[in-house]
């Protein structure tokens, strides 16, 4: 069963070109497996901060929501921290959903 997560991109201060929209969106992609069909929506916000490049991904709908924030010195390697930490916190809540 192929599993498509609607993903949100929004870039700050900068225009994302279409190579880091496509890598974000493969990453963040894969959380789907993580996540039951009406919840496989992301929001992901990619900035400019002062000391590097930031990515935070937020996951609305699991128990109120959540967000990871990372920064680092690409785009690239910040979306692949935040989605190494968001694929953990997933794995521990439905962990906890399922011992419930």
């Amino acid at each position: 069963m192929v599993r498509i997560m609607e993903i949100t991109i929004k870039s700050l201060k900068f225009d994302a070109d279409k190579k880091l929209i496509a890598f974000v969106e493969k990453k963040v992609d894969r959380l789907s497996k993580f996540l039951a069909g009406s919840e496989a929506v992301a929001e992901v916000v990619l900035t400019l901060e002062t000391d590097g490049k930031g990515a935070k991904i937020h996951i609305p709908q699991i128990g109120g929501g959540i967000v990871i924030e990372r920064t680092s010195d690409t785009f690239e390697n910040a979306v692949t921290a935040c989605v190494d930490a968001m694929k953990e916190k997933l794995t521990r809540a439905k962990e906890k959903r399922n011992e419930a």
